[in-house]
């Protein structure tokens, strides 16, 4: 009798195991399901696709260590939570702290062209750095390799990396005028003036031309900042001569790529 009940009790144990497992795999199923709206008839199309974004922000931290901000991403700052897809430090490591294709909370308000929601439509990018100091190489090569990656996987033109300030210029500057975007221009991403800049033609119009860029322009001093910070790594809001070439550069570029 005593064999026979530690068997049944194996036996018992053994089920026990089994129907778990299978309640495991049930909840996972259900997990990677689509939602269905109870409210109509769920009638699947294959024809669909995961919504992806448009854009690539980056962003400065203006915090004093990768932990401090690895923290504020994770609860929040002075204007309540906020996270961004990833951080690179200055040794070049990168963390991953919201999922590619979720919304991370990074922008906030602005406009980038024709985008109005820039958190449902881009991947942001935290960089460690105190907002005054020389970006790392490390961190600079490890941008790249992301840059690489997820223009290729998410199939984001390559084209469309801005920073913060960018479209945000009234509220922000980051990741500013020692941010190294020839650097990145170099290597295929953003948009930069190409070839011997050339003075533009008759009635060319500069305000014309930066709003093309996609620069919003409802603080005009604001966005003439940024692109000095972008392209000319000059703290000025004042448009001058030397601006003409490359607005004109990138214009003609613009329509290029983008008939």
């Amino acid at each position: 009798m005593h064999l026979l009940s530690r068997r049944c009790v194996d036996g018992l144990r053994r089920l026990r195991g089994l129907l778990l497992l299978a309640a495991l795999v049930l909840l996972a199923a259900c997990a990677h399901a689509p939602e269905h709206n109870p409210l109509a008839t769920w009638v699947p199309s294959p024809n669909v696709d995961a919504r992806r974004p448009q854009l690539i922000v980056l962003h400065f931290t203006e915090q004093a260590s990768v932990q401090q901000s690895l923290d504020t991403l994770r609860t929040g700052n002075g204007e309540g939570p906020v996270s961004a897809h990833y951080l690179i430090g200055g040794d070049g490591h990168i963390y991953q702290l919201v999922a590619d294709s979720q919304r991370a909370w990074h922008a906030g308000v602005g406009r980038w062209g024709t985008i109005t929601e820039v958190n449902s439509a881009s991947i942001g990018i935290e960089l460690a750095n105190d907002g005054h100091s020389p970006f790392a190489p490390a961190q600079i090569d490890s941008l790249l390799r992301l840059l690489t990656d997820l223009t290729a996987r998410l199939r984001i033109a390559r084209t469309q990396i801005v920073g913060h300030e960018d479209f945000a210029p009234t509220r922000r500057n980051d990741p500013g005028p020692l941010f190294p975007w020839k650097q990145l221009a170099d290597a295929g991403f953003g948009r930069w003036p190409e070839g011997a800049l050339v003075d533009p033609p008759a009635g060319f119009d500069p305000w014309m031309a930066l709003g093309e860029i996609g620069y919003p322009l409802d603080d005009r001093a604001a966005a003439v900042r940024a692109f000095h910070h972008h392209y000319r790594g000059i703290d000025s809001d004042t448009l001058d001569a030397q601006d003409l070439p490359v607005l004109y550069a990138l214009t003609r570029k613009i329509e290029q790529v983008d008939p």
